[in-house]
Parts: C-alpha cells; sequence; structure tokens
C-alpha cells in the first residue's frame, strides 16, 4: 500500500483542523447532571454557581478582641466595661450602653450597638473592665454582611473545572448541589504486537506498554470516563474488529502508535482504508506524525506511539479536544521562564522538552531538561520529573542557559 505525500501544518493549523473538521457539530457534551459537593471534585460545571446568600451572612468580628462603640475611644488610654461574652456561633446581640463593651471571638457576630472591634492585642485582655490602650480606625475589623458576595451572585461561572478551592467556594456560599456536563466517556489504545502489560516478562523485540496508562490517568484527571484501556492488534482485520467495540458508547476513541509512514502501521492503514482517516506530518518535536479520523461516527484521535510523543501530542491536541468536549473554560496560556542549561532545538520544527522547574536565589523560574536528551520522543522516563514543557519556536535551533523560554504547566 502506497501512502501519498503528507501535508505539512503547524501546530496551529493542525489544532484548528481537529476542532473544526474532526469535532464540528460535536460538543460540548449535552446532556448535565446535579451531583452533591462531595461527588464533584474533578467535574466541570455545566451552569453557573450563585450564592444562596450573602457571604458573610451576617456582620461579624475579623479579630479575638472586644466589640465596642467608635465614641467610646475618643480618650485613649481608657477603660471600658465588659457586659458579655460573644463565641464564634452564638445567637446574643448584647445591648452597648455608653463606657461598655463586648468580648468577642473572631467570626462572632458584631453585636448591633457596636462599630468596631478592637484587637486583644490592643488592651490588657481584662474579663470584667478592660484597658484599652490604642484605638483602632472607626469600623476596623468588622467584616460586613454580603461585603464578599451579595445572594443572587455568581461566585463561579459554567466551564469551570470543580477543583478543591472551587468547592470551598461554593460551599461557603451555601450551595449543596451543583449541575455539572456529563463525563466524556473515552476510550483507549496502544497498537503493537510488540507491546506486554507491566509486570508481565518481555522477550526479544518486546516493550512494557505505557501509553494506555499513561493516558487514562490523565484522562481521569481532567474529567472523563475511560471506558476501556486495551492493547490492539497489528492484524488490521482484527484491529478493525476492535475499534468496533472500543467506538460503541465512546464520545472520543485515542489511538497510540502506527500513525507514520512505515509499511505496518495499522492505525494509517485501518483508519485511511476504513474511515477515509486523515494523516498530517506537523511541525513540533516530538509528535510529528499525527492523524484523525471518524469510526462509525466517533471522533478517533491517532498519536505517534513513543511514549514522549504520545505525552506531548495528547498536551497539544488531546487535552483541548476534552475541554471543547466539557465546555471547559480554557486554562491559563503559557509563561516563562529561566533557561538552566543550554539544549540544542531542531530547526522549522517547533520543540516541546519536558523541564523541572526550580527557582535561584533571586526567585527566579527555572527550567532544566529532565533527561540529557532533551526532547527524545523514547525517553519515557523523562516524564516522571516533569512539571512542565518548555516549548522552543520554530526559527530557534539552540537554547543557551539564562534564555527565556516559554512553558506550559502540565
Amino acid at each position: 500500500m502506497t501512502t501519498t505525500r503528507r501535508t505539512l501544518l503547524t501546530v496551529e493549523e493542525y489544532l484548528a483542523e481537529l476542532m473544526t473538521d474532526l469535532l464540528g457539530g460535536t460538543g460540548p457534551i449535552r446532556q448535565t447532571q446535579d451531583v452533591p459537593l462531595a461527588q464533584a471534585l474533578g467535574r466541570v460545571l455545566a451552569e453557573p454557581v450563585r450564592a444562596v446568600g450573602d457571604v458573610p451572612a451576617f456582620a461579624n468580628s475579623a479579630m479575638d478582641g472586644y466589640a465596642v462603640r467608635h465614641t467610646d475611644l475618643t480618650t485613649l488610654p481608657t477603660s471600658l466595661q465588659v457586659v458579655a461574652d460573644v463565641a464564634a456561633g452564638s445567637a446574643d446581640d448584647p445591648a452597648l450602653e455608653a463606657g461598655q463593651c463586648v468580648r468577642i471571638m473572631t467570626g462572632a457576630p458584631l453585636p448591633s450597638a457596636a462599630d468596631t472591634i478592637v484587637p486583644v492585642e490592643l488592651t490588657d485582655a481584662g474579663t470584667e473592665v478592660v484597658a484599652i490602650n490604642e484605638a483602632p480606625e472607626p469600623g476596623r475589623h468588622v467584616r460586613g454582611a454580603g461585603e464578599d458576595v451579595r445572594a443572587g451572585d455568581v461566585i463561579v461561572p459554567a466551564g469551570t473545572s470543580v477543583t478543591g478551592r472551587v468547592l470551598g467556594s461554593i460551599a461557603a456560599a451555601g450551595t449543596g448541589t451543583v449541575t455539572v456536563r456529563r463525563r466524556p466517556v473515552v476510550a483507549v489504545a496502544a497498537t503493537g504486537d510488540e507491546l506486554v502489560a507491566p509486570g508481565g516478562s518481555l522477550r526479544r523485540g518486546q516493550i512494557f506498554e505505557s501509553n494506555g496508562t499513561h493516558l487514562a490517568a490523565t484522562l481521569l484527571e481532567l474529567g472523563a470516563e475511560v471506558s476501556r484501556s486495551v492493547v490492539l492488534s497489528d492484524e488490521a482485520d482484527a484491529f478493525a474488529a476492535d475499534l468496533d467495540e472500543l467506538a460503541d458508547g465512546a464520545d472520543l476513541v485515542l489511538l497510540t502508535g502506527g500513525v507514520s509512514v512505515g509499511a505496518f502501521d495499522v492505525s494509517r492503514i485501518v483508519l485511511e482504508r476504513s474511515a477515509q482517516g486523515v494523516f498530517r506530518h506537523v511541525r513540533m518535536q516530538p509528535g510529528k506524525p499525527q492523524g484523525w479520523a471518524r469510526w462509525n461516527g466517533v471522533p478517533v484521535l491517532a498519536f505517534p506511539g513513543n511514549p514522549v510523543s504520545t505525552a506531548i501530542s495528547f498536551e497539544v491536541f488531546g487535552r483541548p479536544v476534552i475541554d471543547h468536549l466539557l465546555g471547559r473554560e480554557q486554562p491559563d496560556g503559557p509563561t516563562t521562564a529561566v533557561a538552566a542549561t543550554g539544549w540544542r532545538s531542531p530547526a522549522g520544527r517547533r520543540q516541546f522538552v519536558p523541564v523541572g522547574l526550580t527557582s535561584d536565589e533571586t526567585g527566579r523560574l527555572l527550567a532544566t531538561p529532565t533527561h540529557r536528551r532533551g526532547s527524545a520522543s523514547h525517553m519515557v522516563t523523562s516524564l516522571a520529573g516533569a512539571r512542565a514543557v518548555a516549548i522552543v519556536p520554530e526559527d530557534t535551533d539552540e537554547v543557551t542557559a539564562g534564555d527565556l523560554v516559554e512553558i506550559r504547566s502540565l
């Protein structure tokens, strides 16, 4: 079988092709679910979350100290009579007369007659009569009702990934149930008769399968549901039959391996023959060979099989596809770091180098390749220590220590 010469695209051109030609008319997923907060971690909000009531719900103390009327602090030092104690959670609203105050704890409701909190550090900590040596400004150390958000305000917009921080904000605003998008169902398949499950025994020519393990775990982290993670045969008819099963009920199929121009690259052979698969060369390293198709109407992304190529391909192309299916707000763009050491980069191709991140004594963020071979596509151990990828432009063939490089967090 002969293969036509491949179109060479930039990263942006190929990603745009995926979004328009592969995913055109697909997603974001319309089905939603109402889930309690305990089950919402990692999900994507389908609807904005609004505050049930004002936050804070009532004026309260920001400090341990004494609730006073500021007019009683015109002459210092002074002493005030302590007429009550109010702890957090108390419903008491003690009255105050001239020359009186209330001992109060952080978070406790501010007595209606008080307007200022004097921190205990500015007093002698008296329990019946307190000596106040210094006066804060009027209204100081009081958290006003609704000063964070008002009832009905949007506190988290639709499209937000629910993290622990997001959950805390939602809970504080009084919402116990949120509406999230259904998880996209993704089937994952690594291809190759040479692949052996981790823990098995290798014979000559075999390697341990790692791409499926990596992709399935990453998909779960991104809020997808992995229906299957399997190894497919290099025999074309068996591959096609297995692909039928993988696509059944899936929103997306991810394939790794067999996408280049080799005589036995089964992903390309089967997808070109039976699904009008589109295969490109992309100006990137690693991850140059890429492909896509629709199999029984289901989008299929086909990545190269070398482990670093697979990982980078997923970060650059797979992650945006998952975000699209979930209607997730786009993550923050790349930032920069200083190259801690130099390395070579292939001219004419955008290089993605797994890097570790540290800081120097001045606080500068430093990026160091996690493997001496930089972005070599088969150096799978470089992924374990990587916190980001350094992105080197196509027109750069060498990075020198001290250069500013673009990085994207993993």
